[in-house]
């Protein structure tokens, strides 16, 4: 089981729990497309500062 560590309580929860069962911390949902996008912007960079 993988777990991530609540940023209010320090506790561990599952990986992919929705609110920490400890404190009642939501999680943000996180959208996919920043992901893509700040993986895209990444590469931009690094082929500017290559070439």
């Amino acid at each position: 089981m993988k777990t991530k560590e609540c940023p209010s309580c320090a506790m561990d929860v599952e990986k992919d729990a929705k609110f920490c069962p400890i404190c009642d911390f939501h999680f943000p949902k996180r959208n996919p497309i920043y992901r893509i996008v700040a993986l895209l912007l990444a590469l931009l960079m690094l082929l500017f500062f290559i070439f």
